[in-house]
């Protein structure tokens, strides 16, 4: 199974991003595919503050804009949203302390920890950061394998 990180779901959205072709090329695979993809609940709110901030983005989006970009994603019937169950707090702190996490870079672990938790297979990321996470294949699908 693969999961969608935030800035994935921010390329496809924002149509300035020189990623945007690429990004909404993958989201719309998923979401009109037949396969199981994720996206954990945390990426999604990011998303939502994130193309709605004015200091981000000029003009930021209009957050019913946002929201209806969310909620066609959330038809997809074959998307399946993450969030934290029984026993997650034990990989929380087992991917905390493999990869010395500390300070901001908790919230990438949260995420990661949610797919490991989940049994995730690959997280499609253009952030670097996740490569920390052993435990979790990580692949950016914006650019051309090497």
């Amino acid at each position: 199974m693969i999961a969608v990180d935030t800035n994935i779901l921010v390329h496809a959205h924002r149509g300035e991003s020189p990623w945007h072709e690429s990004a909404d090329r993958v989201m719309a695979g998923f979401v009109e595919g037949r396969s199981s993809w994720v996206i954990p609940w945390h990426c999604i709110i990011e998303f939502i503050a994130m193309v709605t901030h004015p200091r981000i983005y000029q003009p930021p989006s209009h957050l019913h804009v946002a929201l209806e970009q969310v909620q066609s994603w959330l038809e997809s019937p074959s998307l399946i949203l993450l969030s934290e169950t029984p026993g997650f707090y034990s990989t929380l702190a087992t991917t905390l302390s493999q990869a010395a996490v500390v300070g901001p870079r908790v919230h990438d672990a949260r995420i990661a920890a949610l797919c490991i938790h989940h049994g995730v297979t690959t997280l499609y990321t253009a952030d670097r950061d996740f490569s920390r996470f052993a435990r979790l294949h990580t692949q950016n699908p914006l650019v051309a394998p090497r």
